[in-house]
């Protein structure tokens, strides 16, 4: 199923889309009263689980609240998170080598240990909201499709093979960077934590209803241009290893949002570069979720 925090006349709340995809559905009608896609991950049971999916397939017209899709405006799934998200960076073999290619480093081909790093994330972005793009200070803004995996329940020291039990479900996020704030101070955090650079969304598909491990389409178009077009089976490091190694040393929390990187067709990967500027729209895309379309705006 999926899930979704939404508005509908100045109203907002959790819901469930329809098996149809034309419906949303309030919790609200089921009597769940979460108030925030937080305490629904944290709280929610097996039965409210098989209660969501079985009403997801009902008559709108026998579901009290029940709004067309195309009233609806979107929310991020989690507009505030809890905690700053744990990013992979470079893992896909392609992207691997784009990157190196654009900083002019030697591409060796291997990577032995995944890359982890954080980013702070004040206000998720909601699908059709702007990209802020900070020109006063950046001259070189990126956008990354990636794959997100939201952790279900308490994870430690979590064997590979269980992982799947610890996982509620995934979203598309826009991993949106700014290459020479990335360059200049030699890491990652600040040049992808301004404000704005988290675009999040439509909704969040809950685990059971995507084959394990995902093997999903993932694609970015930017002014219906596809720049980014793989699979997330290509993954260096997949789900499994990622949840299990950081579990190792690290306690996960439900709600923790892991984003498992980007596929190559990253702006800066283009020779000259093609990087975003206002009025452009970014379109990310993966297979089983829908479709996070962002203006970028000054």
């Amino acid at each position: 199923m999926r899930l979704v925090t939404y508005e509908v006349e100045h109203k907002g709340g959790l819901g469930v889309i329809s098996k149809d995809g034309k419906w949303v559905y309030p919790l609200r009608s089921l009597d769940m009263d979460y108030k925030t896609m937080q305490e629904l991950i944290e709280g929610i049971s097996e039965s409210e689980k098989q209660l969501l999916e079985y009403v997801s397939g009902q008559d709108p017209y026998k579901i009290r609240g029940a709004a067309p899709i195309e009233e609806v405006k979107f929310l991020a799934p989690i507009p505030n998170p809890k905690q700053d998200v744990i990013c992979l960076g470079i893992n896909y073999m392609a992207h691997a080598e784009e990157s190196a290619r654009y900083k002019k480093e030697a591409f060796g081909g291997e990577r032995p240990y995944a890359v982890y790093f954080s980013k702070r994330v004040n206000e998720a972005v909601a699908n059709g909201e702007g990209i802020e793009s900070h020109s006063d200070i950046v001259a070189d803004l990126d956008y990354e499709v990636e794959l997100a995996v939201i952790i279900g329940k308490e994870a430690k020291n979590v064997p590979e093979e269980e992982v799947k039990n610890y996982i509620f479900g995934y979203t598309i996020i826009n991993d949106v960077s700014a290459r020479t704030l990335q360059t200049q101070h030699n890491q990652w955090y600040f040049g992808k934590s301004l404000d704005g650079f988290f675009p999040m969304g439509p909704c969040i598909t809950t685990v059971e209803d995507i084959p394990y491990p995902p093997k999903l389409s993932i694609q970015s178009r930017v002014n219906g241009e596809l720049r980014q077009d793989s699979n997330t089976e290509l993954l260096i490091f997949g789900i499994d290893h990622i949840v299990s190694e950081l579990s190792k040393g690290m306690t996960l929390k439900p709600g923790t949002i892991i984003a498992t990187g980007t596929p190559a067709g990253a702006g800066m990967g283009f020779t000259p570069p093609k990087f975003l500027k206002p009025g452009d729209v970014v379109e990310c895309t993966i297979e089983g979720i829908g479709t996070l379309t962002n203006p970028v705006v000054e």
